[in-house]
């Protein structure tokens, strides 16, 4: 999961987000718990790959 997620004090305030990106892996489990698929996620979130998803939720 080291390879999918980034953590750094001057981006989104040291929360972990997707590597690449500016979006919260809490996001996606805040997804699925609302009920919604990994694919809803995806598409509402274009820049996160479906290759850091699926690292992170094996992890």
């Amino acid at each position: 999961m080291q390879d999918a997620v980034t953590r750094d004090p001057e981006l989104m305030h040291g929360e972990p987000v997707f590597r690449g990106t500016r979006v919260p892996v809490k996001t996606l489990f805040d997804y699925l718990e609302h009920g919604d698929s990994p694919d809803d996620f995806l598409t509402g979130f274009p820049t996160v790959s479906r290759d850091l998803a699926i690292q992170v939720l094996e992890a």
